[in-house]
């Protein structure tokens, strides 16, 4: 049975790819999960999926990880549950392609608050009950274009080189607590963006494996952290 003896994670973006992935590996270690997306009805199925499969329990919200005002909101539906957060899994993201100056007007702002800004607030609202507990794991998912510029990588390069280095800072401020910080760098890993793409699923990783890697990290004793984990294909970026 489920029960507020059991760990909790949160995983903002959760509903597809790599952040459904690791809540179904988390769920299936024991934990239980909050989440959100910006769309109900994928929410609802989830939930209604995850706990016909596993006994944790499953807190959806429909929020719009762009919209800083919705982040506060998210951390308010985190608090209201009344649960300690032992993991939180920065994962909301978006990609637009293009170039830095031929981009569409406005995919710097929707990058930067989609997938730094909402890491950005969702940290500061869950730090400060992880400080006081002096215990906590906080896995920002980055990418390799966080360390390598891409063609067509344009703002969304900028977003995740961006939230790497929030990650750097947040690992140094945070160890006089016992909060581990860990950097997820993931090559192209096969998700619906990646569905029109002419290239065989086997020359992509599976968000099965990001997964692996995340528990994996979580999972090694207190006194040792993974800082960084750069993960790609066998056969190299795409």
């Amino acid at each position: 049975m489920a029960s507020d003896q059991n760990k909790l994670a949160v995983v903002s973006g959760g509903t597809k790819g790599i952040g459904r992935a690791i809540i179904e590996k988390f769920m299936e270690e024991g934990f239980d999960i909050i989440t959100c997306s910006r769309n109900e009805e994928d929410l609802e199925a989830m939930k209604s999926e995850l706990q016909e499969k596993y006994s944790g329990k499953v807190y959806i919200s429909q929020v719009d990880m762009s919209e800083k005002e919705e982040v506060i909101d998210f951390i308010d539906f985190i608090k209201l549950t009344g649960r300690s957060v032992d993991v939180l899994v920065n994962n909301a993201g978006v990609f637009l392609p293009g170039t830095v100056h031929e981009e569409s007007d406005g995919s710097l702002e929707l990058m930067i608050n989609t997938n730094l800004y909402s890491a950005y607030y969702l940290s500061r609202g869950i730090i400060p009950g992880m400080k006081e507990r002096k215990s906590g794991h906080i896995f920002n998912i980055c990418s390799i274009a966080s360390i390598k510029a891409y063609e067509n990588g344009g703002s969304y390069g900028i977003s995740k080189f961006a939230m790497y280095g929030m990650s750097k800072s947040l690992r140094e401020e945070l160890k006089p607590d016992n909060i581990r910080v860990t950097a997820i760098l993931p090559g192209a890993t096969y998700t619906s963006s990646w569905e029109s793409v002419d290239l065989p699923e086997h020359r992509f990783m599976t968000s099965e494996d990001i997964a692996e890697a995340v528990f994996m990290c979580y999972n090694l004793k207190g006194n040792t952290v993974v800082e960084d984990m750069v993960l790609r294909p066998q056969l190299g970026d795409i």
